[in-house]
Parts: structure tokens; C-alpha cells; sequence
């Protein structure tokens, strides 16, 4: 770890480190710990700031105010051929995850599409690891979870529904899987919160304050509603994530979420939905053909200059492999004050 005038740089190795001695002083079981901090790791080591290291302060958070259950102990069922369910017991997601991937995909794998509903955690971290971990496997994957009541429907600007994400991951021969992950609101919730860490307005078409109007201010949109991205598309499609991870597998809306954490300030509470397709199951041994046609499609796409997503993340990946990452001081101060493990 060395200082630099912008930050702190510090090695992967050194950043996990790091992660899961503070999140163990925090509270979090070394289980739990050690899941967590691999997102956060991963978010860092993907220049994805607002769901890095940053993201360390909110689980600490949720912790102190008793919101997360640190030694929850996930529970994996088998209701059905083709169905997982997992009961996080009030933990944060990324343990029950961990604990249900390996029956998803081997009911993937024997039924050629599969579903794992994780039920009463806390989430709080984006879902392209969970889609990114599947597609490695060679399956498709899709990922939803609402969260708390933050944003607006188009047309309203009163809060109903939470960032509601959505990821989806495609597996390549020999390539990074081709993986998106994004939130139906016009942003990150995290971005929100870092600009106001910066002093810096956020575009007026991000928010509006709890009196219903526009703002460039980070607080005030924190404060009152954020917007969907793409009107009435975004409102669609964040209805939808509330139908499916929420009411579907058994568990709570954003509206229901915001309402159980009671004014404490924590993450979400709630539950995600995750969908494997093993591409076999349809194509037989034709997979190889058929993968090979996508293959055109992504060649046809980056040929015209156009990025695809994910792109930026695996070389931002591979940067960061090679040379590290750099934590912004105060960010770096505020995590060094946290108690340790």
C-alpha cells in the first residue's frame, strides 16, 4: 500500500485483505466476511467505484443498525425439479448465493433451465458477479432484485419502486462472458451518494427532491425520488422486477422493504431471483454451431466501433490485475476508521 496524491494504492490481495478484516470488525461471521468482500474486490477491481470498497460503509452500516443478521446460516431446499430456494436467514445475499449456486447449476445442467429464489437477505451490491460466476459455468443467466422504495414511476414523483436491476450474462468460447447489469432507475443509487461524498451536482434529470421538483442536488435526490432511465420503459421494466423477485418467490417489494427497515438506514431487505439456462438443453450437440452465430453477432457490434458492455469493466480488470487500484483518501480515511477483526 502506498499514498499518491490522489489515494492510496493498493494491491487486490491487500484491498481484500483489508475488506474482510474491517467487515469482521464490523460484526460479519468470517463466512459472511469473506463472501462480501469478494464483491467489493471485484467491484474496485472493476473500476466500478460505486459498488466497490465504497460499498464497505453501507454493509457496516447495515450492521450497526441491526438490519443484517451477521451469522445467518443460508438454508438450501429443493422444492421442485428445476427450483432452488434459499433462505439467507437475514444475511446479506452473497453467502446464500455461494450456498445455492451448485444445486442451480447442476439442475440447470439436467433439466436445461433452472431458477433459485433467495429469500430474506440483504442486498445491497450489484448482481453481475452472480450472472458473470454462472456464464463461467457455461449457462445463461439472468439476475433481479427489487430494493427499497427510492425511485419514482414515470409520470409520478413520489417513490413506489426500489434501483431494481437487472443482469444478464452469455457465455463465449475462450472470451470473457458478454455481461450487463443495470439498475431500471436512471442510476446507481451509489453514484447519487458519491457525487454528494464530492461536493458535486448531479443532473437535473436524475431526481427530484421530496417536494416533487427537479434538483442537481446529490442530497436532495437522496433525500426525495430518483427517476427511471427511459420513462415509461424503465417504470415498465422496474414493475416488473418488483412482480418477479419480490411477490413471486414470496418476498417483500421495495415499498415492503423500505417499511421493515423502520427509519434505520440499512440495505434492502428482500430477495433476488436467478435464472440458468444451459444452452444444451436446447441445442443438443449443436451448441458449438449455434454459440458460434452469437459470436457474429458481438463481431458485427465492436466491428462499427460500438462497445460492448462489460467491455470497459475487463479492461479496467485487467489494469487492475496488473497494477493495483487507488482509493481516494478520504474514502481510504473513512474505511482505516472502522474498527478491526
Amino acid at each position: 500500500m502506498t499514498s499518491q496524491a490522489g489515494g492510496v494504492a493498493m494491491t487486490l490481495d491487500a484491498l481484500r485483505d483489508l475488506a474482510r478484516t474491517k467487515l469482521r470488525g464490523a460484526g460479519l461471521a468470517p463466512d459472511h466476511a469473506d463472501a462480501v468482500a469478494e464483491t467489493m474486490v471485484a467491484g474496485e477491481r472493476d473500476g466500478c467505484a460505486s459498488h466497490g470498497i465504497y460499498r464497505l460503509l453501507i454493509a457496516a452500516n447495515s450492521v450497526a443498525r441491526g438490519v443484517v443478521v451477521p451469522d445467518a446460516v443460508p438454508v438450501v431446499r429443493s422444492p421442485a425439479a428445476a427450483l432452488v430456494k434459499v433462505d439467507g436467514g437475514g444475511g446479506f445475499a452473497q453467502l446464500a448465493f455461494e450456498r445455492g449456486k451448485p444445486l442451480l447449476i447442476e439442475k440447470a445442467r439436467r433439466c436445461g433451465i433452472a431458477a433459485m429464489a433467495i429469500n430474506h437477505v440483504v442486498h445491497f451490491a450489484a448482481l453481475w458477479p452472480e450472472v458473470e460466476a454462472l456464464a463461467d459455468e457455461g449457462l445463461v443467466a439472468l439476475a433481479f432484485t427489487p430494493s427499497h422504495a427510492w425511485v419514482a414511476p414515470a409520470g409520478g414523483t413520489k417513490p413506489v419502486f426500489g434501483t431494481n436491476p437487472i443482469a444478464f450474462g452469455w457465455p463465449r468460447p475462450e472470451r470473457d462472458p458478454f455481461v450487463f447489469d443495470f439498475a431500471t432507475s436512471a442510476v446507481a443509487r451509489g453514484e447519487i451518494e458519491l457525487h454528494r461524498r464530492a461536493g458535486r451536482p448531479v443532473p437535473e434529470d436524475w431526481g427530484y427532491d421530496a417536494q416533487g421538483q427537479p434538483t442537481t442536488e446529490a442530497a436532495a435526490v437522496l433525500n426525495g425520488a430518483m427517476r427511471t432511465f427511459g420513462g415509461h420503459k424503465g417504470s415498465a421494466l422496474a414493475a416488473m422486477v418488483e412482480l418477479i423477485a419480490g411477490p413471486l418467490i414470496g418476498d417483500m417489494t421495495s415499498a415492503e422493504s423500505i417499511k421493515a427497515d423502520g427509519g434505520r438506514g440499512g440495505s434492502p431487505i428482500g430477495g433476488e431471483l436467478v435464472i440458468a439456462i444451459d444452452p444444451a438443453g436446447f441445442l443438443g450437440d449443436t451448441v458449438a454451431e449455434h454459440l458460434a452465430r452469437a459470436e457474429a453477432m458481438f463481431t458485427a457490434i465492436e466491428d462499427q466501433g460500438a462497445r460492448l458492455p462489460s467491455a470497459r469493466r475487463y479492461a479496467a480488470r485487467e489494469r487492475s490485475l496488473r497494477d493495483g487500484v487507488t482509493i481516494p483518501r478520504a474514502l481510504h480515511d473513512d474505511i482505516m476508521a472502522l474498527p478491526n477483526g
